[in-house]
C-alpha cells in the first residue's frame, strides 16, 4: 500500500502532479519536504537566512528534475541528496566569491561524546554553525551525511587530505566549543 503524505495524496500521486507542474502538488511537496530538508540546509549554513536561500534553490532544483527521478531507491533520499549537493555548491561559491582559508592550528582532539549527549540538537547545531565554512561543510558532508574523504574532496575540490585535516579541526574547535558551553 502506498504511503498517504498529504491531503489524501500519495508521493507518486504529487510527483505526478509536480511533473506536470500543478501547482497545488507543489505547494504540497513543499509543505510535506521543506521542515526535513531546511534542517539540512541549516546544518551547512552559516545563518537563517543563507539557509533559506539555500532552500529555495534546492526546490527550484529538485521541481525543475523532478522527471528524472527513475523510481530506484528511496525518493526522500533523491530529493535530499539534491539540498546536500545545493548546499555545497552553495558553500563553493562562496568560498570562491570570498577567497579565503580555513587553515587553523587547532589539534585533534575526539569531542567528548558525554558532553555532546547533554547539548540539546538546537545547541549543537548552533555550535557547528559557528564553525568557519570549510570546517562546517567537512564535518556536515562527513559525520552526518556519511560522506567518505575521497567523495568530499571531489565535490569540494580539494584533497582527500585537506578533508582529514579540516574534519580534525572542526573537531578540536567544537572540542573547546563544547567544553565552553557546559562551563
Amino acid at each position: 500500500m502506498a504511503e498517504v503524505l498529504v491531503y489524501g495524496l500519495t508521493e507518486k500521486e504529487i510527483i505526478a502532479g509536480c511533473i506536470a507542474g500543478r501547482r497545488d502538488s507543489q505547494e504540497m511537496f513543499y509543505k510535506f519536504y521543506s521542515p526535513k530538508m531546511f534542517g539540512i540546509c541549516l546544518r551547512y549554513a552559516n545563518d537563517y537566512h543563507s539557509a533559506e536561500d539555500i532552500l529555495q534553490e534546492g526546490f527550484i532544483k529538485v521541481f525543475n528534475n523532478i522527471s528524472k527521478f527513475r523510481g530506484e531507491g528511496s525518493f526522500e533520499g533523491w530529493v535530499k541528496r539534491i539540498f546536500i549537493n545545493t548546499a555545497i555548491e552553495y558553500y563553493r561559491k562562496a568560498v570562491n566569491h570570498n577567497g579565503h582559508s580555513e587553515l587553523d592550528r587547532a589539534s585533534f582532539q575526539h569531542i567528548n561524546e558525554v558532553a555532546v549527549e547533554n547539548l540539546a540538537t538546537q545547541d549543537l547545531l548552533k555550535l557547528i554553525q559557528k564553525l568557519s565554512p570549510g570546517y562546517q561543510t567537512v564535518f556536515n558532508m562527513y559525520v552526518i551525511d556519511g560522506f567518505a574523504h575521497k567523495e568530499i574532496a571531489v565535490k569540494l575540490g580539494i584533497s582527500e587530505g585537506t578533508s582529514k585535516s579540516q574534519l580534525a579541526r572542526a573537531r578540536a574547535i567544537l572540542q573547546k566549543m563544547i567544553q565552553g558551553y557546559r562551563r
